[in-house]
């Protein structure tokens, strides 16, 4: 393979989450400048293994999805002289996009990427306080928050890129809003658990984020209105209720609520026996759900070595 070195090559910045765009010095490109749809999505694939050779065959596979036409290795070469023209004029050899023995690589030293400084950006605020992790996990989310690839709405394996990606932002908006509520900063960890929530409604850590939320600004009746909408959409949807942190919670918001006003004692005597026999209940489903493999929380927050910089042909 090539050396990857700089040389005297121009480097390029791009753009992956939302529409594609990529700048080279005071030049911009976009999906609709960068040749046809099987060009650009040679180079949102490589793109996608930053650094690493992709092969022409795996390459092949994936454009035309496991039907390519005959001459579909002179068309994929065609393809990569059109992106080196456009990408890499007068760098032919030196340019970003390399030839490697039967495959193509995107030299990371003459591509800056912001899916690669999301992915940096979340793993850096790992292990850290709070105060250390919330500005990264800010920074992160205003980079991130759109789609993957919004040019590439019909493709398989952009569809699993985009769907890793997604998940991985709605995990950045849970621990954004976790961090923010123990700094004090309500109305921002707000924000990002509705976020979550909206994102992904059967994320039961996204639902105990935004209920803890409410339980930390006083706002105890949202509270208990955002727990029941929870417990009604598991309920309808996997055939589970809240788990034990979520029913924490709305145990604290009931007995909040009865600070307040203290003629809910009884109403709240007859909630927690009816809480206490929900849970009951809710142990016996989920043993007879689980052996039906019906109850499924979706309570993982991807680790930090997730993200959408792979490529996986289901």
């Amino acid at each position: 393979m090539e050396q990857l070195t700089a040389g005297h090559a121009t480097p390029i910045s791009v753009q992956m989450i939302g529409n594609l765009e990529v700048r080279r010095g005071r030049t911009v490109l976009t999906s609709a400048t960068l040749g046809s749809p099987k060009a650009r999505q040679v180079f949102e694939i490589l793109l996608l293994r930053l650094g690493s050779p992709v092969s022409k065959d795996e390459l092949i596979e994936l454009l035309w999805d496991g039907s390519p036409p005959g001459k579909a290795l002179a068309t994929l070469e065609s393809y990569v002289s059109l992106l080196r023209r456009t990408l890499q004029p007068g760098s032919v050899r030196t340019g970003p996009l390399r030839t490697a023995t039967g495959s193509y690589v995107l030299d990371p030293g003459l591509v800056e990427v912001d899916l690669v400084r999301f992915n940096q950006l979340v793993a850096l605020s790992q292990g850290r306080e709070p105060a250390g992790a919330y500005p990264l996990l800010v920074q992160a989310l205003k980079l991130g928050s759109a789609p993957l690839l919004g040019d590439e709405l019909d493709v398989e394996w952009a569809e699993g890129a985009r769907a890793r990606h997604a998940s991985v932002v709605t995990s950045v908006q849970i621990r954004a809003a976790e961090a923010a509520g123990r700094l004090g900063l309500t109305a921002e960890a707000l924000g990002w658990a509705g976020q979550a929530v909206a994102s992904e409604p059967l994320n039961e850590l996204a639902w105990s984020a935004l209920v803890t939320s409410l339980e930390s600004s006083g706002r105890y009746a949202e509270g208990l209105q955002a727990y029941d909408r929870c417990r009604r959409l598991l309920d309808h949807e996997l055939g589970c209720l809240p788990g034990p942190d979520l029913r924490a919670a709305h145990a604290r918001l009931l007995q909040k609520t009865v600070e307040e006003d203290g003629e809910l004692t009884e109403v709240l005597e007859a909630l927690l026996y009816l809480n206490d026999r929900i849970r009951s209940q809710t142990m016996r489903r989920s043993m007879r759900a689980a052996g039906r493999g019906r109850c499924r929380r979706r309570v993982l927050i991807p680790h930090a070595g997730s993200s959408a910089l792979s490529l996986t042909k289901h």
